[in-house]
């Protein structure tokens, strides 16, 4: 029994490290930004897209803000997905304001679809330039030069795809800093994958793709059904190693506003792990393979404790537990460091274990569940 568990231990271990040092650590260690000289070439039209139902508060502050981007040709196009606040009122008296706004007011959605598509469907079909970038009402980019950042690989580079981080507002509080640290931990999975060559998800509060590639593949076809999934899963359909690129960079990023209760934070993720289930074979091995290892990693080391009665396996355990600590610290430090523009990580062991039995719950949950919600 104790020899399986040894084994056990060690396989699980292996695993781990191997994600950390290799995986991750090649991304974290390696990656360089781009050169300024690629930014400013070729400065083409972008189509900022924003799906917005009941925004009107968010918007109001976001779309001033947008029109402060540093980048000569660009359009905000809102969709407004059947609002039942003030949106299209505020939205008009915007667009009055500003020439580069243009609105796209959605009165119904068919029942064969769900809502976030149809309305993003509509607002890319209008859009006026083939480079479209997206985000969400409540999102913020931290820099004016977010434009020409984000659509860099698209504009120049030829790509698909450009895949952005999307980071949460820093909050007080134990919820707050539980998201910090999975979406930072998110952040670091499909930016390790994308550096890789193998991309396998985006954020939709910071994608860029082409709309003739969009249009080419008739929208979001095969997952019309799917509450969600309108950024993981269509960067997941479509995504290879040479049409897709990753975009890591302080300037680069932006900032939403957090949940700031457990139950609206637990209905969001179990709509994100609910999508995760229609991921492609290979990409669910990635994600489940550290997970199922992450999980056994913790359970073999408490076993090896409990069992032995002698001080030296467990000095040993202990050791590896505490190397893979100081690994994984390094790893979200220097992640951070290149995404976000700090490096400031506090308590990862804590939450690297809150991660584990939340992905363990909620992720079981959210594969498991048949009806999620968008708004």
């Amino acid at each position: 029994m104790e020899n399986t568990l040894w084994w056990i231990f060690f396989l699980a271990s292996g695993v781990q490290f191997t994600y950390l040092m290799v995986v991750f650590g090649r991304f974290v260690f390696f990656h360089k930004h781009e050169q300024e000289a690629e930014q400013n070439s070729n400065l083409s039209g972008v189509s900022i897209i924003i799906a917005a139902k009941n925004e009107a508060a968010h918007l109001q502050d976001l779309v001033p803000l947008l029109m402060q981007q540093d980048y000569p040709e660009f359009e905000v196009l809102i969709v407004n997905d059947c609002s039942t606040d003030d949106s299209e009122d505020m939205l008009r008296s915007l667009a009055e304001i500003y020439s580069k706004l243009r609105i796209v007011n959605v009165r119904y959605t068919p029942d064969h679809v769900t809502a976030k598509k149809y309305a993003l469907t509509l607002g890319i079909k209008v859009s006026k330039y083939d480079t479209i970038l997206l985000t969400d009402a409540d999102c913020r980019p931290v820099s004016p030069h977010w434009i020409r950042r984000m659509s860099t690989p698209v504009r120049n580079e030829g790509k698909t795809f450009a895949l952005g981080h999307g980071s949460y507002l820093a909050l007080p509080g134990l919820l707050n800093k539980i998201i910090q640290y999975e979406t930072l931990f998110t952040a670091i999975y499909y930016f390790s994958f994308g550096y890789w060559k193998a991309p396998f998800m985006g954020v939709g509060r910071n994608l860029c793709y082409k709309k003739s590639f969009f249009m080419e593949k008739k929208a979001f076809n095969s997952i019309w059904h799917i509450e969600g999934g309108d950024d993981d899963l269509f960067v997941n359909r479509y995504a290879t190693a040479e049409n897709t690129a990753i975009v890591a960079h302080p300037e680069s990023i932006t900032i939403s506003q957090p949940k700031t209760s457990f139950k609206t934070y637990f209905t969001q993720k179990k709509r994100h792990y609910h999508a995760g289930k229609y991921y492609r074979n290979k990409d669910k091995l990635k994600l489940g393979l550290y997970s199922l290892s992450h999980l056994v990693f913790w359970l073999s080391a408490a076993g090896i404790v409990i069992l032995e009665s002698t001080w030296e396996p467990i000095a040993l355990v202990l050791g590896l537990v505490f190397a893979r600590a100081m690994l994984q610290y390094l790893i979200i430090h220097k992640a951070r460091k290149k995404l976000e523009g700090t490096g400031k990580v506090i308590w990862t062991l804590f939450f690297d274990l809150m991660y584990m039995i939340y992905f363990w719950t909620l992720g079981t949950k959210g594969y498991l569940s048949k009806t999620v919600k968008w708004k």
